[in-house]
């Protein structure tokens, strides 16, 4: 678990140096997410969506062919169906874009693959370990998520941990390590927390405040925030009332040293994230008139 010194993450065609914070817009290819609501799930709207969140500054899309959580049974060929054609149709569309999937499959890993993905988005802690074997076959980057041991598409129910954020800083750096073993280059690997995956919103909570942890390893952090029922349960709000504490909850793990932020919000979060770089430095006013005239 030795921490390596921060360095430039790169996937698909580009390298994304330590201090630059990134916005992984989500396009779901499903009937029944739960923040959607299937309005992306037809390609042109879908296509349409793409096209909204290069506008607004997103770095990288995730595209997804099945709801997180409890639903309707999808196969690997119906996944495959929703998501490699269109696949395609963005790489087609934006050759240099970072095209991510949101699959555990590695027989959905291994078709996006030949469309032109760059990165797999293993959101349930390596359940098939194939699939870390499908992104080192065709040089893709990975993203290693603490789930706590859960099985796809389940909730945890009464879940306990000693000690949270060692759990998840044991687990995912594990994976990456393994990862890494496989071939994947280091360079091309992030590790999630996975807020509410395997967890209740105090675990979710604790992850966000002791996120540094993470960072500390010297792997690059992705954070899944937005919307999520640790926010709503937070504030005690529905889906559609949880863009501010999403917000706040990423600009907190901006501070703290994250580096890719998985969200529904593009402009919003694009502008928050700004608003950090420009805090700490990184990043120089847009415009500077003040006490200048």
């Amino acid at each position: 678990m030795s921490a390596h010194p921060a360095a430039d993450l790169r996937l698909g065609l580009h390298s994304f140096p330590p201090h630059q914070l990134l916005v992984m817009a989500i396009v779901n290819r499903t009937p029944d997410s739960f923040y959607d609501r299937g309005s992306t799930f037809a390609d042109a709207d879908a296509l349409a969506a793409v096209d909204r969140a290069v506008a607004e500054g997103a770095d990288l899309v995730d595209i997804g062919g099945v709801k997180a959580g409890p639903g309707a049974a999808v196969d690997a060929a119906e996944e495959i169906h929703r998501t490699a054609s269109f696949v395609t149709a963005i790489r087609t569309r934006y050759p240099d874009l970072v095209i991510s999937v949101d699959t555990w499959r590695h027989e959905v890993g291994r078709v996006v693959a030949g469309e032109g993905a760059d990165l797999l988005n293993d959101a349930w802690g390596g359940v098939d370990p194939e699939l870390a074997a499908v992104a080192a076959e065709f040089g893709l980057g990975y993203v290693c998520t603490h789930a706590g041991g859960q099985q796809p598409r389940t909730r945890p129910h009464r879940v306990a941990y000693d000690d949270v954020v060692a759990d998840i800083v044991e687990r995912t750096v594990g994976l990456a390590e393994r990862v890494r073993a496989l071939g994947v280059p280091a360079h091309s690997i992030l590790i999630d927390p996975g807020h509410d995956f395997g967890k209740n919103t105090r675990h979710s909570l604790e992850a966000t405040r002791r996120l540094g942890e993470l960072v500390e390893t010297g792997w690059p952090v992705l954070v899944s925030l937005s919307n999520k029922d640790f926010v709503g349960e937070s504030l005690d709000l529905p889906v559609g009332e949880r863009l501010v504490g999403t917000l706040a909850a990423t600009a907190v793990s901006a501070w703290l040293g994250a580096r890719m932020f998985r969200v529904h919000n593009v402009a919003e979060t694009r502008q928050a994230l700004d608003m950090v770089a420009t805090i700490r430095g990184d990043r120089q006013p847009a415009v500077a008139r003040r006490g200048l005239a």
